[in-house]
């Protein structure tokens, strides 16, 4: 005679709060698709939307629909490991969005995007690595936004 025995996993979605992840992260990237548009214009219009084949012609637009997309992702990664964390303190959240940007700027716009770029075979297509120092700014700024965001929005979401 065998015996089953079942056990049920449940799983709170609420926690992390992704929708407050979302948020902050379109937040995060609208404001730092406004500074690359003041500093470096050619990065939101050529390089963004190349990485979908969207460019040329330069289109700041799509630029910014495909930076607020990412944005808006990796707003979703971060509410995860905020909530991995358990990280309970504006101070604490703050402080993982700045690491966040840094770590968002080192793999994702100095090593996957210039390779991808390459690949696609894009005109805005920057040497490897790419570990330039605005590109740095602008990344460190998305997860204090974000992250400032999230904190305020995470517990009303």
């Amino acid at each position: 005679m065998s015996t089953t025995t079942e056990t049920t996993q449940t799983y709170d979605l609420g926690t992390g709060n992704w929708k407050a992840g979302v948020l902050g992260g379109v937040a995060g990237g609208a404001v730092m698709g406004a500074l690359i548009l003041a500093m470096n214009p050619p990065t939101l219009a050529v390089a963004i939307p190349s990485l979908y084949g969207l460019a040329p012609p330069p289109s700041p637009a799509a630029g910014l629909v495909v930076h607020l997309s990412h944005g808006a992702v990796l707003g979703v990664l971060f509410a995860g490991l905020a909530s991995a964390l358990n990280l309970d303190t504006s101070g604490k959240l703050l402080g993982l969005g700045v690491g966040w940007g840094v770590v968002t700027w080192a793999v994702f716009a100095a090593l996957v995007m210039p390779v991808w770029l390459s690949v696609v075979g894009s005109p805005a297509s920057p040497p490897f690595p790419n570990f330039a120092p605005p590109s740095l700014l602008w990344h460190v700024v998305y997860g204090a936004v974000l992250a400032v965001v999230y904190a305020v929005t995470a517990d009303r979401l």
